[in-house]
This record gives structure tokens, C-alpha cells and sequence, in this order.
């Protein structure tokens, strides 16, 4: 096999993982029922206001894939670097990992506990979205549309990335919050703590994606 195409293979595979163990998180933090994630404050604002100024009713998800639509396209002309095939697997597979995770957990009654269980419940979906973000972003495959954002603007101003995920999540909320989203605790919890964890993991992932490209790479050029 060409390596270029085997080492784009890998790069996909651990993006998928990293995609998997990312939802799984995300599973958590809904299944709490303490508020959406800052991005989709943003989706439930945007599709409030297209309601109010349209007679068009969209879904959720289409305003969703709209918006991931309209940031691949900006960063298309901006610089196409960033745009890659991983991107639009994470646009197109996230959903419905969502929905098979909601139903192998769905079961476990989260959202009729209480407080003292959903907050513990909730931190670790975050934590745990935010270890799966750390090896899509390492990946080097592509990474979500919406965390393309952090993304792009912590590389190009050379700012910590941490800090940019807690201000755009922070404006997504304030602006997604004004046009009608919906926001909990949850919401605040998860602006603030992912871009950290997200940061403070991405080292040990950054090394075992070059393990495993060192290894799966390695072994096929050994044999040939």
C-alpha cells in the first residue's frame, strides 16, 4: 500500500477513536440534563431566530449541519489547510454516535437522579469528551467544524489553546443565550472545563499517535 495513503488510514482510525471516546462524553453530559454543550446553545439560538424571521421550521440537526457547512466553507477560502477528510467524518458521524450511545445508556436513569449524582456524572462526560478532542485534534486528520474554531485561531495567533476554547465557548453561549438557547450548569461547566482538559491531554496524545504511526508504519516498511 502507498504509505502516504496507509499513514492517512491510521491518522483516520485514531480520529475515529478519538470520535467515539469524544460522544461517549458528550452521551454523559446530555444524559444529565444540566443544559447543552456551548455550541448547541448556539444551534438552538440560531434555529429560534431563523423560526421567527422565516415561515421555515428546520430540525435541530439541519441547522447544526448548516452552520459546520458554512464554517468548512469560510475556512475553505481562509486557508484551506485546516479543512481535511476527518473534518467531514466528524460532521457526518458524530450524531449518530450520539444516538447509539443514548441507547446503551439511555437505561440508567441519569436524568431522574439527583444533583449529587449528575454533577460527578456530568464533569466526567466533560473530561472524557475532552480526552477524545485531544486525540481528534492530534489526529491530524481533521477535526470537528465547531472546534475548528480554537483551533485555527490558537495556532495562527500563537495563543494557548485552553484559552481561546474558553472564549469562543463563551461566546457561543452569550450569543446562542440571547437569541433563546437553553443553558444550565452544565453549560457553564462545560465552557470552562473542557479547553483545559483538552489542552493538558493532547501531549499524550500527540505521542501515541506517533507511536502508532511509528510502529504501524514501521512494521510495513520493515516487511517490504
Amino acid at each position: 500500500m502507498n504509505p502516504k495513503i496507509k499513514e492517512t488510514l491510521i491518522r483516520l482510525s485514531l480520529l475515529f477513536g478519538g470520535l467515539v471516546v469524544a460522544h461517549l462524553g458528550v452521551t454523559l453530559f446530555l444524559l444529565a440534563e444540566l443544559g447543552s454543550d456551548p455550541f448547541n446553545v448556539l444551534i438552538q439560538g440560531l434555529r429560534l431566530l431563523v423560526m421567527k424571521l422565516t415561515p421555515i421550521a428546520p430540525t435541530h440537526g439541519t441547522v447544526h449541519m448548516a452552520v459546520c457547512f458554512l464554517i468548512i466553507l469560510v475556512l475553505l477560502f481562509a486557508d484551506r489547510k485546516y479543512v481535511r477528510i476527518g473534518t467531514v467524518v466528524c460532521m457526518f458521524c458524530g450524531g449518530p454516535i450520539i444516538d447509539f450511545f443514548n441507547w446503551l445508556l439511555g437505561g440508567l436513569g441519569i436524568g431522574t437522579a439527583g444533583l449529587p449524582v449528575k454533577i460527578p456524572i456530568l464533569v466526567l462526560g466533560c473530561a472524557i469528551l475532552a480526552s477524545g478532542m485531544s486525540l481528534v485534534i492530534r489526529s491530524e486528520a481533521g477535526t470537528g467544524p465547531n472546534d475548528l474554531v480554537a483551533v485555527v485561531i490558537s495556532e495562527k495567533r500563537k495563543w494557548r489553546f485552553s484559552i481561546v476554547r474558553i472564549a469562543t465557548d463563551v461566546l457561543f453561549v452569550a450569543v446562542g443565550y440571547l437569541l433563546g438557547g437553553r443553558a444550565g450548569i452544565g453549560t457553564v461547566i462545560c465552557a470552562f472545563l473542557v479547553g483545559p482538559v483538552a489542552e493538558f491531554c493532547m501531549p499524550v496524545s500527540k505521542k501515541l499517535v506517533q507511536a502508532c504511526l511509528h510502529r504501524l508504519m514501521g512494521t510495513d516498511s520493515a516487511t517490504s
